[in-house]
């Protein structure tokens, strides 16, 4: 789905990481050894059907057994499952992942999340991770990386530079590079826009046909973005392998069910964002369950209550098309996948995929094939062998709820345990983060014309929080440079230069100031109307982002231009679409242009 042009999107807000500022990540210490685990009278939902109830034995992060009265190994740890339902670890298979998004899906027991656009040096760190340490503490990854589309296209407004496809004869070496850096498969978005008042560029088709071709030579997987019902059928005809949206501008074409059916491909609805796009919130009741709530970050509570404008005017009737395709889909025997497009509008990691599946219900599946849309279905489709069932031999993703989901589906939010390889996640202690992160408002500041920097003390010091560098380095990039304040013709400022690299799609380096302590707590500055700075350089463009709580963790974007001469740039809060109630940080940033920068910045003051 599209972000709104003013956020940055997907990989890149993984920023938020560079300066330290998810300290609350959990590490996965290496050769930890792990009690057995005997889940005791419990039923079981396998992944295709319910059986039990019975005994499961968890032991070296494997289902070792399962069975009736089962013996218990010495050193077991015995967990009650009577009046309870274990359930293969959930797969969100339409996802963003970055920054934290993966230990909060964990918590809400999705154990994987197969991802459709991140940035490919991420992916290969998660992977990485999962081979080696085996990432106990978030949930799996497995991602398409960059996505394949055009010039200008869908995915090229987030402020990365990313590659694009201009023609069919380019399609395979793409394609090639896209899997040289990792893409577990190949995403290819064929889309306009139109469908939700946008007008884009896209591949045409003879370029869609020569992508999906070119994933096909290399035995991947062709997945497509689509936007509306001509699109989708185009890329069925062309030979994708699944739509990874439905659409809502109008109603399926007769016999569209069953094409997609003769086709072989599979669907992921993205019911929860399609409601979003019609206006409506998609997950907006997460936030008053108490099963939900008090896992709930600030940021994802806020993104959660967030819908698109329904330019429409229509909204519910077009988010009904959605649903009619669901079920008409669904009966022709098309596999439906539950996934969700977190974190979009009305969206949060882990906790949406709950109301992707009510939905998915809503719209005829049964409970049963719901959780197989969420479990089963996107292990085999996706070729994840080892997860996705409750068998011997398997990993020991699962998920332990009160009550039987089987009769009602809201019953997969009633969390009574979760484990990943065979490790129980601690959620008492990520929402006793949550419960600290959620008492700490901002401090409103009387920031009318406060200057917070001139520099001219020689240091990098602030009237209000601190300065700092931030730099790519994290995110798997090379990009260098130094942020310090140094004598110039007109007294010190604070220079920024450096190096943007092309090792990651979306480098940076810059100069961060964060008003708050610790770095990235909200403070209220709606004192002030924004900010203004004086600056000079090299002709570059460059880009101011902002952080604040109520946008989700995802940086917000204007631009400045570095004249030879001095110049004074101002910028207020509304510029960036917010009020000031909850600014978490601003970084004067260069990139994403490859090669060398300087610009200077002086005087920075609220206003």
């Amino acid at each position: 789905m599209y972000i709104t042009r003013s956020r940055l999107g997907s990989g890149f807000a993984v920023l938020l990481v560079l300066c330290t500022l998810l300290a609350t990540a959990a590490v996965d210490l290496p050769g930890q050894q792990v009690a057995p685990t005997l889940i005791r009278d419990v039923a079981v939902f396998d992944g295709t059907s319910a059986r039990g109830p019975m005994d499961v034995l968890v032991r070296d992060g494997r289902i070792g057994a399962m069975g009736p009265d089962l013996e218990v190994p010495a050193g077991s740890v015995v967990v009650e499952g009577r009046g309870r339902t274990l359930l293969p670890g959930l797969i969100d298979a339409h996802t963003h992942a970055f920054g934290d998004a993966l230990r909060e899906a964990l918590v809400f027991g999705v154990t994987t999340e197969l991802d459709m656009f991140t940035d490919a040096g991420f992916a290969r760190q998660m992977r990485s991770e999962q081979a080696g340490r085996g990432a106990a503490t978030r949930a799996d990854l497995f991602s398409a990386g960059t996505l394949v589309t055009a010039p200008g296209g869908h995915g090229t407004e987030y402020g990365m530079v990313i590659p694009t496809l201009e023609g069919p004869e380019q399609a395979q070496a793409f394609v090639d590079a896209r899997l040289a850096e990792g893409s577990d498969w190949i995403k290819i978005v064929y889309d306009d826009g139109h469908a939700y008042g946008l007008d884009l560029p896209t591949l045409d088709l003879a370029t869609l046909r020569a992508a999906i071709d070119a994933a096909h030579a290399r035995d991947v997987l062709a997945v497509v973005h689509v936007g509306d019902a001509a699109a989708a059928e185009e890329a069925i005809a062309a030979g994708a392998d699944a739509l990874v949206h439905l659409f809502t501008d109008e109603a399926a074409a007769p016999g569209f069910a069953e094409r997609v059916a003769q086709s072989g491909a599979f669907i992921v609805p993205t019911l929860t964002v399609l409601r979003s796009v019609t206006g409506q919130p998609g997950a907006a009741g997460l936030t008053d369950d108490p099963a939900v709530a008090p896992y709930l970050m600030p940021a994802s509570r806020t993104n959660l209550g967030q819908a698109f404008p329904d330019r429409s005017g229509q909204g519910e009737a077009r988010y009904q098309v959605a649903a009619d395709a669901v079920e008409r889909l669904h009966a022709a025997g098309v596999a439906i996948l539950a996934g969700t497009d977190a974190p979009n509008p009305g969206t949060a990691h882990g906790s949406a995929l709950h109301r992707e599946l009510e939905l998915l219900v809503d719209a005829g599946l049964t409970p049963a094939e719901a959780l197989r849309a969420a479990t089963e279905a996107p292990a085999r489709a996706f070729a994840l062998e080892d997860r996705g069932r409750i068998a011997e031999g398997l990993r020991a993703d699962l998920l332990l709820v009160d009550g039987d989901p089987l009769t009602d589906i809201r019953a997969t939010r009633a969390i009574a345990g979760i484990w990943k390889g065979g490790v129980r996640v601690d959620r008492d202690a990520y929402a006793a983060a949550v419960a600290a992160a959620s008492t700490t408002s901002a401090p409103s500041i009387p920031a009318e014309g406060l200057m917070l920097s001139d520099f001219d003390a020689g240091a990098l010091t602030a009237a209000l929080g601190s300065w700092m560098p931030s730099s790519d380095s994290f995110a798997g990039g090379a990009s260098t440079g130094e942020v310090r304040v140094e004598s110039t013709a007109d007294g010190q400022a604070l220079v920024v230069r450096g190096t943007i690299s092309d090792k990651i799609a979306y480098p940076w380096y810059g100069a961060m100031w964060v008003p708050g302590s610790p770095p990235m707590t909200p403070v209220d500055l709606a004192g002030a109307e924004g900010f203004r700075f004086r600056t000079r350089g090299d002709g570059g463009t460059y880009r101011v982002l902002l952080f604040s709580q109520g946008n989700g963790m995802m940086p917000l974007i204007r631009t400045f231009t570095a004249e030879a001469g001095w110049t004074e740039v101002v910028m207020t809060w509304a510029d960036f679409g917010i009020d000031g109630g909850d600014v978490m940080g601003l970084v004067w940033s260069g990139g994403p242009e490859v090669g060398a920068f300087e610009f200077v910045l002086d005087d920075v003051t609220l206003r």
